[in-house]
């Protein structure tokens, strides 16, 4: 893991302030899918943490990896978990600093999937599922 990304520096990346954002540039939230399709940064792909073992191989060839989560603290143990893999060596691996919370707290805006473009079922106004807490 190389640390962690202020929210103020991604969504710079993500607005192509200073230099180009890398094509490659991967954004992991590993809420459930309820959650993230309830919002999410944009450009996010999610990949929630139970699966993020047995998917972690999709992130292969990636140039950066910003993970997050609700609050930044699970996300961090994401990155690091992420940075071990041989697959992604070459890789800048980066939690977000305090998460979604801290992405709105900068006053960034997340993006709600549309209804009916969700993979997976489930009651995506289920308030009470935010997210894994650090899982270990």
């Amino acid at each position: 893991m190389d640390g962690e990304i202020d929210p103020e520096e991604l969504a710079a990346l993500l607005d192509g302030e200073g230099e180009d954002p890398p094509a490659d540039l991967r954004i992991v939230d590993i809420r459930d899918r309820r959650a993230f399709d309830r919002g999410h940064l944009p450009g996010s792909e999610p990949v929630p943490f139970p699966e993020l073992t047995t998917r972690i191989e999709e992130l292969a060839g990636a140039s950066r990896i910003v993970t997050v989560c609700p609050h930044g603290v699970a996300s961090r143990q994401a990155a690091q978990l992420i940075g071990s893999y041989a697959g992604v060596e070459d890789a800048r691996v980066e939690s977000l600093r305090d998460g979604i919370e801290g992405w709105e707290r900068a006053g960034e805006e997340l993006i709600a999937t549309p209804d009916g473009e969700s993979d997976r079922g489930g009651d995506a106004d289920d308030p009470t599922d935010e997210g894994p807490e650090a899982p270990f």
